[in-house]
């Protein structure tokens, strides 16, 4: 493993913490930087690709929080935004194209996800590829050389209604908090 640039922790497996913690976009955004110095000293191109679409509010958090990142930082490799959004039915082109389009990406997948109870509000950052769809038992490529998910919802019953019926208020504040946490890091990301 590569030598940990500007003494940034390296992440666990997979760190995981309520939005409602007073630190929550500092420590999110300390976990960033350190995936990111990882992918930039293996001279990766990094790619931040939200997923989700807007017709549903539990699913609407990749979109919202690329949105939003998109307005803190002119930082140019962000796909899956409200105007555009990365969804179930373009996710393959979306792939094929940063596949063609970079020649090293190391691409950070950012999306929604049902949990236990506990977990609503917590935010999940790891090394590896998520799985898009897998609460709405849809078939879709898994993604991702890390990831960043929000636990938006209940997990166990009726999916498609849970993320229907998520409150919005919810998912803003997760949107909020991991698009100031990723403009944070990638304040000093140098590419």
């Amino acid at each position: 493993m590569p030598k940990n640039i500007l003494n940034f922790p390296s992440p666990s497996p997979e760190f995981k913490l309520n939005i409602n913690q007073p630190t929550a976009i500092y420590d999110i955004a300390t976990h960033l930087r350190g995936i990111m110095h990882e992918a930039a000293a293996n001279d990766h191109d990094l790619v931040i690709l939200c997923i989700g679409t807007d017709r549903s509010t539990g699913d609407s958090l990749g979109p919202l929080t690329g949105s939003k990142l998109r307005s803190f930082n002119p930082y140019p490799h962000i796909y899956g935004t409200l105007d555009d959004p990365v969804h179930a039915s373009n996710l393959h082109d979306n792939i094929q194209s940063i596949q063609t389009k970079f020649d090293n990406p190391f691409i950070i997948a950012v999306d929604a996800c049902l949990g236990r109870l506990e977990s609503v509000g917590c935010v999940s950052l790891g090394r590896g590829p998520l799985k898009p769809g897998a609460a709405v038992k849809k078939d879709l490529p898994s993604i991702g050389d890390a990831y960043v998910t929000g636990i938006v919802n209940v997990s166990g019953f009726m999916e498609h209604l849970v993320l229907q019926s998520t409150r919005l208020s919810l998912v803003m504040k997760m949107a909020d908090t991991i698009a100031h946490a990723f403009s944070y890091g990638l304040r000093t990301y140098n590419r």
